[in-house]
């Protein structure tokens, strides 16, 4: 180990407070071999990232894991530094300053587009900003979204677009216990959607859905699904598919249940549509159709367009067909799979060549793949190749938190602590028990952010 490896305990940045940067923190709490400090740096001024901002709000199960993730945030060697963002306030070589390494866990914030045209009209949307904005994301804030169509498209074949689906077709008063912000329930409550289009270009044994999730639609209370029975026919490459993998298997016993069972009258429907891909978004100053291509299955499975078109009169389009990374400041990004690239975790200069004390951990690792449960793993290679280096990396010129505190403050950052942040989640359930809901999130950071500055001022001045 450097000479002055004993200096100090081991003092790691963590770039992100979603399920990867997280979990990467439980994992060097738990297996460190010596005294260790972790700061965990956030764009945001919250905590926990998609769990957050990207888990469906109907879904209180699965964001229960952010129990734990406040456990792990509470812990006395973590320090949570909200509302800084890396490249505008830090960059890699500052860090690099204060820290012996850090780890870059920031996600895949980008969606992919559809590359059709008419994609650029009015009424066209990724999901990534739907989500955001019924999540209650901040950047999100200040858009609105009118569900004024009669119909709409959602295109994608995976779990994200089963959300987006989900949530236009349930009635408003389903959603009223959720964390849901007020002015989307507003919203969904004003909504004219009769007809909800699932699309996906390949078959269903190729779709992405969990079991849990497509079931869900069966037991919509506000909306039918409708599904042809000719597209659950089966080439057999995807038959042999079915029958070698069980997740598959039983998500084409429930698409078939879909199929079967005969329309009751709800006021939605939902029609869900396989070998079909978008080919135009028609429109003139907002979409009015979508133009779509009937597709059948090569030998390797890819979609291949048959030539027989039809248009499907929506007014709204979200396109749920896959996130991409961002470049970061300071480090090498694939542009092609829009990951940094790494081995094992370690961020690459070059091929073969680690680029000293940087390392990633999730989707700007490996790509947009998995759910909440597939980053302990990921993350947990990340920190065995990061303690597998320490005895060669270089130590931290300053490793004193309170250096760190300095040079933030120097570059006018207003950091929310973690003591701030649960001063913010006291709010929350406050706002949401005068409703009679379990909490009510708060899209509007500036005036909370104000808020806690006044009474940091307050506390430091002298008492006369």
């Amino acid at each position: 180990m450097n000479s002055s490896s004993a200096s100090h305990p081991l003092r790691v940045a963590v770039v992100g407070s979603g399920p990867s940067g997280l979990f990467a923190v439980d994992s060097l709490l738990r297996t460190a071999p010596q005294p260790v400090g972790i700061d965990v740096i956030e764009r945001l001024p919250t905590p926990y990232g998609l769990v957050r901002y990207g888990v469906a709000p109907d879904h209180a199960k699965i964001k229960s894991v952010i129990t734990t993730f406040a456990k792990t945030l509470s812990d006395e060697r973590v320090r949570f530094l909200g509302n800084v963002a890396f490249g505008r306030d830090l960059t890699l070589d500052a860090a690099l300053r204060f820290y012996d390494a850090v780890i870059f866990a920031v996600g895949a914030p980008n969606d992919r587009a559809l590359g059709i045209p008419g994609e650029d009209l009015p009424g066209s949307m990724s999901a990534t900003e739907f989500v955001a904005w019924y999540s209650g994301h901040p950047d999100a804030a200040t858009r609105e979204i009118a569900l004024h169509a009669e119909a709409v498209a959602v295109i994608g074949a995976g779990n994200v677009a089963i959300d987006v689906a989900r949530i236009l077709a349930k009635h408003v008063d389903e959603l009223k216990p959720t964390d849901i912000p007020h002015h989307v329930l507003d919203a969904l409550e004003a909504s004219h959607i009769k007809d909800i289009y699932l699309i996906g270009r390949r078959g269903p044994a190729q779709a992405k859905f969990t079991t849990a999730e497509l079931r869900e639609l069966g037991e919509l209370t506000n909306a039918d699904v409708i599904l042809d029975p000719a597209d659950l026919e089966l080439d057999p490459a995807s038959a042999e598919a079915v029958e070698s993998k069980q997740i598959l298997k039983r998500n084409l016993d429930v698409l078939r249940d879909f199929a079967a069972k005969p329309q009751s009258g709800k006021p939605r429907r939902l029609h869900l549509r396989f070998l079909t891909s978008p080919v135009e978004i028609v429109g003139t100053t907002a979409v009015e159709a979508l133009v779509v291509e009937r597709n059948r299955l090569d030998e390797l499975e890819n979609a291949v367009g048959t030539g027989a078109f039809e248009t499907i009169p929506v007014q709204m389009i979200f396109r749920a067909v896959g996130y991409r990374g961002e470049p970061l400041a300071g480090l090498p990004f694939d542009a092609k799979r829009y990951v940094i690239p790494n081995d094992a975790g370690r961020v690459l200069a070059s091929p073969g060549k680690p680029l000293t004390g940087a390392y990633v951990a999730g989707w700007i690792k490996r790509g947009p793949t998995g759910v909440i449960g597939t980053n302990k793993a990921d993350a947990a290679e990340t920190v065995r190749s990061l303690l597998a280096d320490l005895p060669a990396l270089p130590r931290a010129a300053e490793p004193d938190p309170a250096a760190v505190d300095r040079f933030l403050e120097a570059r006018g950052a207003h950091v929310v602590a973690w003591h701030n942040w649960l001063e913010i989640d006291a709010h929350e359930i406050e706002l949401g028990r005068e409703h009679g809901r379990e909490r009510t999130k708060v899209v509007a950071y500036e005036a909370l952010l104000r808020r806690l500055r006044e009474a940091r001022e307050r506390e430091a001045r002298p008492v006369s």
